[in-house]
């Protein structure tokens, strides 16, 4: 590259040093760290195929601080911050195209990053490359991964020499001698297309996503950031939020963003999220282990879901829902949202997006938008990685984009290696929080230590940590679940102790006055001496929870379940005998270091009556506590009258047989939730049941399925419903034993099926019953291979009409009983 000696002024901190020369055919940015050049970064783009980088001149520059202050309610270090930069913006004159565009140069003590824009720009036009690009010729090593638009190959450590050329994913780190480079993007949105880097030789260069973004005056890049230090100042660098756009102005109070600890069920059992019984079996160890948050996984069903969020918020636990990305594209899809916070969830995770394209980044743009109009959290998996959205929009908790613990379930055979695990506090977990779902201790065929996962839970931050394993597998482990009881909900300031990608990260998390250590290892067994003097703690009291196959002598408190043992020990430093790819975690504070305890119970409002009833212009009246919030439906309405009293108002267009949930929260956070459902009324005439929504449901495998035969665990995963060979269009697919609640309305009328065995469980038998307000009204005792048993059930004055099944004989395995034809006949409603 041939650059002109008419430098621009440099641009820095004294620490991190950048100057811009402007040549005749390129633009070049030479980087350096005290005083010691690291290489010279190409500057450039092309708009609609002409490469402006070449054969531009400056028509003016300027440069200025930018000062700002933010407030980070979860990561690295929750709390106010400071951003303090300078910034060098070069406005250039293209002769070629006749087209003005600008530099724009900011630096920060953590580093450097480049964006470009046209200010000037008439109508659309089209960036078609990105010419930016580093020349790492005076690196030797990089950690890296393999591009893939949702981030999940396994990352790994070379030697530049020998890195093949082709795409990797961001964050990319290098090495020369003790300074430390790593590569990312800031500050994207729906404007822009992401992208990765593209090495040849010794050039990394950026590669758009898409063949042309078009693109409108103002920016027209996002951040180009180069994060340069020693290893500490990268793993502890805040320099990608820093460069977002400022909070939006609907979050700036936003209190109901609630960092913290997380059990998930569907690691360990994959239909678990269908199940009602399951998700409160984890709400309740939560809440013994002081937890804040439930994640449903995929199964969830909108029946019981009400009563998870009531059920858990008595407990001080907060319920997200999984859901798919294209389950919310477009305006209607998106109202779902909606729904689910008039439920009382209060947030989702979202999958399987995978892609950089720009129209996916403005799909990110309308999920950020409205869950923040709701007050719900985000988790975002299958996505891109962090680029400052923990800034601009806080209620992002977390991004997955990382090969974590799922891959245990997906792939037994390629287990997740500790020299993966290791390097990801250098790269990925730099950028942003990282949700790998930590602490797999069932997981098959795992390599690592159980102190290695144990350090997982403090090495890996996300704004809520999803814990892997079933809540019984920490049970199990008395040292492991008393440490993750005490394990901060979020972070106050982070550190590296010591470590490199190649052979250790060990890190300590600050929570009040308690320090929380966390390591990882990779390699053969080893002695580690941690200093903690950077801590700044007068005299300091450790408790250690190491691997016992680490250590000569095991002394102190064993965990019989795994291989742990606890000790604790005094002093500035201590040493930590390292099993194979091992690890630790520790507790350090100069006060008391236990103090979690199980959350209590608390009161939820009072709704009454819990099963309400429309009248003939779509209203119902509830009365709650005093001091009671009410959530409803999108396009209800809830109006207070007094004394406690709510109106109620559905929708003129809304069906017969429709149910609606009326939320009632406490004012406290998070607040305790109890719900009434609120019913229309059927009108006269003959209703499908199939179509109706449930009061209430319990199943053995799965959720009920409606049209289809009951399956296995996951939603509509039966098949067409068939009985000893004859075929049925319509019913209620379900599995003993099960319980289904449908709304009658004590109107005179009938219900009529034709219930029998399903054919794709042979060799079994049930008993099926109709019940009416607790009362049976219909018993019959069903056999595989036998014809549907026809039932006409005299269901007059019924509010409530049961559905169930169960084993004839105990030990009976499970039967998938067909609910077919099922009509209800209304002879007469109140419309």
């Amino acid at each position: 590259m041939i650059i002109k000696e008419d430098w621009i002024p440099t641009v820095g901190n004294g620490t991190v040093t950048a100057t811009l020369a402007v040549g005749e055919s390129s633009i070049g940015l030479k980087l350096s760290r005290h005083d010691r050049p690291l290489g010279v970064v190409a500057l450039g783009i092309s708009v609609d195929g002409a490469d402006l980088g070449s054969g531009s001149t400056v028509v003016r520059s300027s440069e200025f601080p930018v000062i700002e202050e933010w407030f980070a309610p979860a990561g690295k270090a929750r709390g106010n911050h400071l951003v303090d930069h300078r910034e060098l913006r070069v406005d250039l004159h293209h002769a070629a195209t006749d087209r003005e565009w600008t530099i724009r140069l900011r630096v920060s003590p953590d580093g450097i990053a480049v964006r470009y824009a046209m200010p000037e720009l008439q109508g659309l036009a089209g960036v078609t490359a990105d010419n930016t690009s580093i020349d790492l010729e005076l690196f030797s090593r990089a950690w890296v991964l393999k591009h893939q638009t949702w981030y999940e190959t396994p990352r790994a450590g070379v030697d530049l020499a020998e890195l093949e050329p082709g795409s990797y994913g961001f964050p990319f780190l290098a090495q020369s001698g003790d300074d430390y480079l790593l590569v990312s993007e800031s500050g994207i949105d729906g404007r822009y297309s992401g992208a990765h880097a593209a090495m040849s030789g010794t050039t990394l260069g950026f590669e758009i996503a898409d063949a042309a973004v078009e693109i409108a005056r103002g920016d027209v890049t996002p951040w180009r950031v180069f994060i340069i230090g020693s290893l500490a100042d990268v793993v502890e660098s805040l320099f990608v939020d820093e460069l977002a756009s400022p909070v939006r102005p609907e979050l700036a109070d936003a209190d109901w963003i609630r960092p913290g600890r997380a059990a998930w069920s569907w690691w360990s059992d994959f239909y678990s999220g269908a199940q009602l019984e399951q998700q409160k079996r984890f709400v309740d160890a939560a809440a013994e282990m002081s937890w804040e948050h439930l994640l449903i996984d995929c199964g969830w069903e909108e029946t019981w879901v009400p009563e998870i969020v009531a059920y858990a918020s008595r407990r001080g636990i907060q319920v997200h829902l999984w859901t798919v990305w294209h389950d919310l594209d477009g305006p209607d899809k998106l109202g779902r949202l909606a729904l689910w916070r008039s439920w009382g969830v209060a947030g989702i995770k979202v999958d399987f997006m995978e892609s950089e394209s720009k129209d996916r980044y403005r799909w990110y743009d309308s999920v950020l938008q409205e869950t923040a109009r709701l007050g719900l959290m985000v988790n975002f998996h299958g996505s891109v990685i962090p680029r400052g959205w923990a800034r601009t929009w806080p209620q992002v908790v977390g991004y997955e984009a990382v090969r974590g613990s799922e891959y245990y379930v997906f792939y037994n055979d390629t287990p997740l290696t500790a020299e993966h695990n290791v390097i990801l506090p250098f790269t990925r977990n730099v950028v942003g929080a990282m949700d790998y779902t930590p602490v797999a201790f069932s997981a098959a065929d795992r390599v690592t230590s159980d102190g290695h996962e144990l350090g997982l839970s403090v090495v890996f931050e996300c704004g809520i940590t999803h814990f892997a394993d079933d809540v019984a597998a920490y049970a199990e482990r008395p040292l492991a679940a008393r440490f993750l009881a005490e394990l901060a909900p979020v972070w106050d300031e982070t550190v590296l102790l010591s470590g490199t990608p190649d052979t250790e990260a060990v890190i300590a998390r600050r929570h009040g006055d308690r320090w929380f250590i966390g390591c990882i290892a990779t390699g053969r067994r080893r002695t580690l001496t941690i200093n903690l003097d950077r801590l700044g703690l007068i005299n300091p009291t450790t408790l250690l929870i190491e691997d016992t196959t680490g250590l000569a002598d095991s002394t102190g408190s064993a965990d019989d379940a795994a291989g742990l043992v606890e000790r604790t020990v005094s002093g500035s430093s201590f040493e930590v005998s390292l099993a194979d790819n091992g690890g630790f975690v520790a507790i350090v504070s100069d006060g008391e270091l236990f103090r979690s305890a199980p959350r209590a119970v608390v009161d939820a409002p009072t709704v009454e009556p819990e099963l309400a009833v429309f009248d003939d212009d779509n209203v119902a009246v509830v009365r709650t506590s005093a001091d009671a919030r009410v959530r409803v439906a999108p396009g209800w309405s809830a109006e207070v009258v007094g004394d406690g009293r709510w109106r109620i108002q559905a929708p003129s267009d809304l069906p017969p047989g429709s149910q609606g949930i009326v939320t009632v929260e406490s004012t406290s956070m998070p607040p305790a939730i109890t719900h009434a459902r609120v019913v229309a009324p059927l009108v006269a005439g003959v209703h499908r049941v199939s179509a109706l929504p449930m009061l209430a449901f319990q199943n053995e495998s799965g959720p009920v399925e409606r049209d289809l035969s009951n399956g296995g665990g996951n939603p509509a995963d039966g098949s067409p419903m068939r009985i000893a060979g004859a075929h049925f269009a319509d019913g209620l697919g379900v599995s003993t034993p099960s319980k289904v609640d449908l709304y009658f309305g004590g109107h005179a009328g009938r219900f009529t099926v034709s219930v029998g065995i399903d054919d794709e469980t042979p060799l079994t038998s049930a008993r099926a019953v109709v019940s009416g307000d607790g009362r049976e009204l219909s018993s019959v005792v069903l056999e595989a291979g036998n014809t549907a048993v026809d039932l006409d059930v005299d269901v007059s004055g019924v509010r409530v009409v049961t559905l169930s099944t169960r084993e004839v004989a105990a030990g009976d395995p499970p039967a998938h009983v067909d609910w077919a034809s099922a009509r209800f006949i209304v002879t007469k409603g109140n419309r």
